[in-house]
């Protein structure tokens, strides 16, 4: 009887990590960007946020942004023009491009960048992207 038990203990350990993704769908499935969180551990109160670039079938690419708080997670997510776009999360930011599926230097100040929506997590603990009030998503 306890053998069954000691084989179970890591899966029970895991069971409250965060393991989740979102996405941005730019022009259908094929061209889209990806949030993806992980959380190693039920007790950290941290995740790593990566993305996923893809724009298939000429390119697709992970891209890791490090750690971020699970609690107040919000990427922002704005267009920068035609296939650029910007994250940010708190006082770090990232360009993307899905051109060739590569990451650019960090912007300028006066960047010009329309608001596309946020990934955050819900009241149930998931990964969602949420459309920024009146964005072109949004009123779809």
């Amino acid at each position: 009887m306890r053998a069954p038990l000691l084989l179970l203990t890591p899966l029970l350990l895991l069971a409250g990590c965060v393991n989740d993704s979102a996405s941005y769908v730019i022009d259908g499935s094929d061209h889209a960007l990806t949030v993806a969180v992980s959380q190693n551990f039920f007790w950290s109160k941290q995740a790593s946020v990566r993305l996923i670039a893809a724009r298939l079938p000429d390119c697709q690419r992970q891209f890791d942004f490090g750690k971020a708080a699970l609690d107040d997670l919000n990427i922002e997510l704005f267009s920068t023009g035609e296939e650029s776009f910007l994250l940010r999360s708190g006082d770090e930011m990232w360009q993307i491009e899905t051109r060739s599926c590569s990451q650019l230097p960090e912007p300028s100040a006066d960047v010009q960048a329309q608001p596309i929506g946020v990934f955050h997590m819900d009241d149930k603990k998931r990964l969602v992207f949420e459309p920024a009030e009146g964005s072109a998503i949004a009123t779809q």
